[in-house]
């Protein structure tokens, strides 16, 4: 059974930082495509970060130069380090891994909450 697990939200004041972990259980992990994810009050889920197997990058126009995401394959673990927050980064934000193995498949992990005063 995969399992992901996001930790490191929280109350933060604009302009602070935080840094968001995303720990994998029972998947390949190494092999998959990793990202982070965010959905703020009355809003869509939109992508936040991605990184490949081969550790390509993608951010969204909003949070690029402010926002990094990272993995380590022997802990099975995702970052993202998100610095320069601003009130409207307000949202939960949820990991994510995907990939293919004989079938296409692609995991949620349950959220964590991070919250920007102004």
């Amino acid at each position: 059974q995969v399992q992901l697990v996001e930790s490191g939200g929280g109350l933060v004041q604009a302009g602070g930082s935080l840094r968001l972990s995303c720990a994998a259980s029972g998947s390949i992990f190494s092999i998959d495509a990793m990202g982070w994810y965010r959905q703020a009050p009355g809003k869509q889920r939109e992508l936040v970060a991605t990184i490949t197997s081969g550790y390509v990058t993608n951010y969204a126009d909003s949070v690029k130069g402010r926002f990094t995401i990272s993995r380590d394959n022997a802990k099975k673990t995702v970052y993202l380090q998100m610095n320069s927050l601003k009130p409207e980064d307000t949202a939960v934000y949820y990991c994510n891994e995907r990939g293919f193995y004989n079938y296409a498949y692609e995991y949620w992990g349950q959220g964590t909450q991070v919250t920007v005063s102004s």
